[in-house]
């Protein structure tokens, strides 16, 4: 990513979300630089990830816990588990869409968001909220649908970029836990990865022993970025 392409901000210092006891602070690349799109690609393997139409890496001032990660999918073998979960679900299809509004996926949006993050303030969102979250309109957004014959299930918000794909959230029927939904879903964009000849799945970040971000550690071989090298 060339630093005369775009400009990056410190925002100000704000409570964290995965540690209440700790405050956090992001770079976060010019959200209305004309070269957003296409420097994005670049900005994934430096350890950026996009929330909405901002792009983002943390550079908290006491605390470095969100270690940013990605799968090499050439690479992965599925563990006895994960193994177990794909034939738990071969009984469903799985296609990949444009990112857009539509009744079905924004229901079980709320579904979810109600199930997992009620009283939070993210329980209560609507159709612009939606789309003003899981996608923007600079970037290469797909959807990996995820259906029982017509019922919806699961949807995976997936970046397409020449580096790699990147898994940016992730909802499902939170009635349905014997699936393992999420575990199916980052599967499937595996898979995906590998029939298009891209060379990783980008993860997000990890923390390491956080009930929420610890799971990550699970898809090997998981690299992690640390004094700006990826490692095993």
């Amino acid at each position: 990513m060339r630093g005369d392409n775009v400009r990056l901000f410190k925002t100000v210092e704000h409570p964290c979300g995965y540690y209440p006891d700790r405050i956090a602070q992001n770079w976060v690349i010019d959200p209305v630089a004309p070269e957003l799109g296409k420097v994005y690609g670049a900005a994934l393997a430096q350890g950026f990830r996009r929330a909405g139409a901002h792009v983002y890496r943390p550079t908290c001032p006491s605390c470095q816990a969100c270690t940013p990660t990605r799968l090499a999918v050439a690479a992965f073998q599925p563990s006895r588990s994960q193994k177990r979960c794909l034939r738990t679900n071969g009984d469903l299809s799985v296609s990949v869409e444009a990112a857009a509004y539509s009744d079905e996926a924004f229901t079980l949006y709320q579904r979810y968001l109600g199930a997992r993050h009620r009283g939070g303030g993210m329980d209560r969102t609507d159709p612009e909220d939606f789309s003003r979250f899981l996608y923007a309109p600079w970037s290469r957004t797909q959807f990996l649908m995820i259906r029982d014959e017509a019922r919806l299930l699961a949807c995976a918000v997936t970046d397409v970029a020449a580096s790699g794909l990147s898994a940016v959230y992730t909802y499902f029927d939170p009635e349905l836990p014997r699936r393992s939904l999420g575990t199916f879903a980052i599967l499937s964009q595996i898979e995906w990865a590998r029939r298009s000849g891209l060379p990783y799945l980008y993860l997000g970040y990890w923390i390491e022993g956080h009930a929420k971000m610890d799971y990550k550690r699970h898809y090997q071989p998981l690299e992690l970025l640390r004094d700006g090298r990826w490692q095993l």
